[in-house]
């Protein structure tokens, strides 16, 4: 039983955030449900003190959209009730970043505090808790004192539970950074678990000298805009009234503090030295979708049987997220060559431009996936995608007016694999061709309306498809209503030990299906989504097999190595010599070429495939273009039209003898004209992945597939030669639509 006299602090910090890209509605319903309720709960009980951050997507919609509630937080900071953190202002996870744009994020939030509270922040959120040894030169050269990460990466340094009752000091090239760790239970039993536990736990740990703290900080959007969480901690449940009620009935043991009051009172437990870590649930997700299952089994026994050497589990590191996908790691590429171009430019409005758009390209968002967010995401990769060729446009005008153009065609190591690609660098276009990768395109920037039109997933194995498979195997899922396990805890049905009953499930413990029968539609692709790709395929392969990955490919044209011929200024040559298994073997030539335009972008490929073979060959040849135009869920503003006939991005269709398709969206302002000489049979289907999210299991459309299909039965020696001419009609140029804002302003 504790002492009477034993006193405990309690250091609460909600980290608020919305990704850049985000639908102006779904940001709405978390305010409705989450920040304002909160906001309006401290301001009826003063005397909780609590920690706040809010990214700076999240600041530019309150201050556009909710101005009234900025007055209101500036009321609770003024009377010392929340302090307000600071971090990357575009919510960027710091370790992926040159150090120019680490110190340029943070100090720009920093600066937005200062607006908003009077002061500049002292402590720092870390995007996703992703840390890496030397962050702390960043974070203190950038003017703060302090950051939060989860107990897992104290675990990971050999720290005993009863050991994290407050912060630790760390230092990185002399420069000291004070490092809180948040408490698992806490984070599991707020608001999840049951008030009075909640309260006991804190009151368990309580001492006579009152020197040990308590903290907890975690995903403000779990109270509320979480499934589930609105009524639980807002509705009939109550749940965060009757748990600061619970903190006020305490006050003689439980007294909250902000972090900074904390460190100006108490001196840092002692020093540490943390190894490169995240959450625990990230390092999971980080790991090969084959190794995920075992090591959370691995991870799951360790933790029933009490070994000790549990806490030293951890996963996967973060940045093998541009390993596992190759799409992440192409954006993430992209943004350093962005990065790199921009602080180059002059001073001045047009570079402060490119720099914001350069931040936002760096929202953490789109670089990772698990059950939050991710890069399945589409129409928030598109938004990073279009932020990153806006300031990579903005650099590329500037170097043109100083008499440095960059245009042309090139060989570099754009995705940094050691292997060169070839990038096209033209006034209305970027291109990356990948002669590795089966001579594709995985870039094509259309830069007037600052779209990328081959950002498309592929559609790969994941971890939790196993969930889903076995769920429905085992009767169906209701959506939003059936139990899973856990990722992690310390009992059998995920909870931390000393939490017990739990009102209702976390994030991490729940499986959904948001429609029936997803398992049926898992399909997966056996090379990366590019356009321009070449399949060699079996005679009278059908559209329904090819879109469900089922089609015979005869040899590797589609992802094998081509070898780059001729370059010029606007055009590049590749080939590969391709076995036809034992039937042959054939040269595919493909020549790629581009066209200057600003305003009508066109990209031309020719392919030629001769026979080496000393008798015939036969095969479909078919060339892929893979393309997104945000098309999902019968998306009005996306079409395909032959003809007078219009089609969704996500139908499926089937011609034969078409010389012409075009597609685009009304909203992005883009139309593309696909031409075959000779006609072709044409086939078109969406691109759809099995995702999970926070909302469960879905069908997420990631862009669509157009196939045009010739049969060839070529003698030995004999040659065919197609060609796809694609011509892009842009309806705005947004560049010079921001400059002209700007000259009004």
């Amino acid at each position: 039983m504790t002492a009477p006299s034993a006193r405990i602090s309690l250091a609460l910090v909600l980290h608020n955030h919305q990704p850049v890209g985000n639908f102006g509605w779904v940001i709405a319903e978390s305010y409705d449900k989450a920040y304002l309720p909160m906001v309006e709960a401290l301001e009826r009980h003063p005397s909780i003190l609590m920690g706040l951050h809010y990214s700076g997507p999240l600041l530019d919609w309150l201050r556009t959209e909710r101005p009234e509630f900025l007055d209101r937080l500036r009321a609770l900071v003024g009377r010392g009730q929340v302090e307000l953190l600071g971090g990357g202002y575009y919510e960027p996870v710091l370790a992926s970043l040159p150090e120019r744009d680490r110190i340029g994020q943070l100090e720009r939030m920093s600066t937005e505090i200062e607006r908003i509270g009077g002061r500049r922040p002292a402590g720092a959120w870390l995007a996703e808790r992703v840390w890496e040894p030397d962050l702390p030169t960043s974070i203190v050269d950038a003017g703060y004192g302090w950051t939060i990460l989860d107990d897992t990466h104290f675990r990971a340094a050999a720290l005993d539970d009863d050991q994290l009752w407050g912060p630790y000091i760390t230092e990185d090239q002399g420069r000291l950074l004070a490092v809180f760790g948040s408490d698992k239970r806490l984070r599991y039993g707020i608001p999840f678990g049951v008030v009075d536990d909640v309260i006991g736990h804190l009151v368990a740990g309580a001492s006579s000298e009152g020197a040990r703290l308590g903290f907890m900080g975690d995903d403000g959007e779990k109270f509320g805009a979480w499934p589930d969480t609105f009524e639980h901690c807002w509705g009939a449940g109550r749940w965060v009234d009757r748990f600061f009620d619970g903190i006020e009935a305490a006050s003689g043991t439980i007294v909250t503090v902000t972090p900074t009051d904390w460190l100006e009172r108490h001196p840092p437990i002692g020093r540490i030295y943390l190894p490169t870590s995240s959450y625990f649930e990230m390092g999971e997700w980080a790991l090969p979708a084959d190794q995920v299952l075992a090591f959370e089994a691995a991870a799951k026994a360790a933790e029933a049987d009490r070994e000790p050497w549990a806490r030293w589990l951890r996963g996967g590191f973060w940045r093998n997220f541009q390993v596992k996908y190759r799409e992440i790691n192409d954006l993430h590429k992209q943004m350093l060559r962005v990065s790199e171009k921009t602080r180059a430019m002059p001073d001045g409005l047009v570079r402060a431009r490119a720099l914001d758009h350069l931040y936002q390209g760096q929202s953490n968002d789109c670089y990772w996936h698990g059950v939050f967010g991710g890069i399945y995401i589409s129409h928030m990769r598109l938004a990073t995608h279009e932020h990153l060729i806006a300031a990579e446009d903005l650099a590329d005008s500037a170097s043109r007016e100083a008499g440095a153009a960059p245009d042309g065609i090139v060989r570099a190591d754009t995705d940094l694999d050691g292997v060169d690609e070839v990038l096209v660098t033209l006034p209305g276009q970027v291109a990356v061709i990948d002669p590795a990768g089966g001579g594709g395109l995985g870039t094509w920037d259309i830069r007037a309306v600052r779209h990328a039109l081959t950002a498309v997933m592929r559609r790969r194995p994941e971890a939790y498809h196993e969930r889903l498979i076995a769920a429905e195997a085992a009767g169906g899922l209701d959506p939003g209503s059936v139990p899973g396990e856990a990722s992690q805890g310390d009992r059998a049905d995920g909870r931390p030990e000393g939490i017990h009953d739990a009102a209702i499930a976390t994030i991490h413990d729940i499986v959904r299906s948001r429609e029936p029968g997803l398992a049926a539609r898992l399909r997966y692709d056996a090379y990366e989504r590019r356009s321009g790709l070449v399949h060699l395929l079996a005679p009278g392969t059908t559209a329904d097999a090819f879109a469900d990955g089922a089609a015979a490919e005869l040899g590797d044209a589609v992802d094998g190595a081509y070898e780059v011929g001729s370059l010029g200024p606007d055009a590049v040559e590749l080939s590969r010599d391709v076995l036809l298994g034992d039937s042959g073997a054939v040269r595919v030539l493909k020549r790629f070429r581009f066209g200057a335009d600003r305003a009508r972008p066109t990209t031309e490929l020719t392919v030629t495939v001769t026979n080496l073979s000393d008798g015939p060959v036969r095969f479909d040849l078919a060339v892929e273009w893979a393309l997104t135009m945000l098309g999902g869920g019968g998306n009005p503003a996306a079409y395909y039209r032959i003809g007078d006939e219009a089609f969704s991005h996500d139908s499926s269709g089937d011609r034969r003898d078409l010389d012409t398709i075009v597609s685009g969206n009304t909203f992005v302002g883009v139309e593309l004209a696909s031409s075959a000489e000779p006609a072709a049979r044409t086939w078109w289907s969406p691109i759809e992945t099995i995702s999970n999210s926070e909302f469960g299991f879905e069908r997420v459309y990631q862009g669509s597939a157009l196939v045009f299909v010739w049969p060839v039965e070529l003698a030995s020696g004999a040659s065919r030669t197609v060609v796809i001419r694609n011509v892009v009609t842009t309806a705005v140029d947004r560049r010079e639509g921001e400059a002209a804002t700007e000259r009004g302003a």
